[in-house]
């Protein structure tokens, strides 16, 4: 029954693996920004290019938690 919203700023290597996952802004449930982060570090994302290289890169993705109907 929790809702809310949960940003997490994460940390992507040049592989595409979060190097660094953390709440940019919690939701008020610590069980939801727990799930969400947890969520997150299961991901693999497409690196940030440069010059036709991977770099590493940062980006923010928000979880919005809303109960089922």
């Amino acid at each position: 029954g929790d809702q809310g919203t949960v940003m997490v700023r994460v940390e992507v290597g040049v592989d595409g693996v979060p190097a660094s996952v953390e709440i940019a802004e919690r939701s008020g449930s610590r069980d939801l920004d727990r799930a969400a982060t947890e969520a997150v570090r299961r991901w693999k994302f497409t690196p940030a290019m440069s010059n036709g290289q991977a770099v590493p890169g940062t980006i923010e993705v928000p979880f919005d938690f809303t109960p089922g109907r």
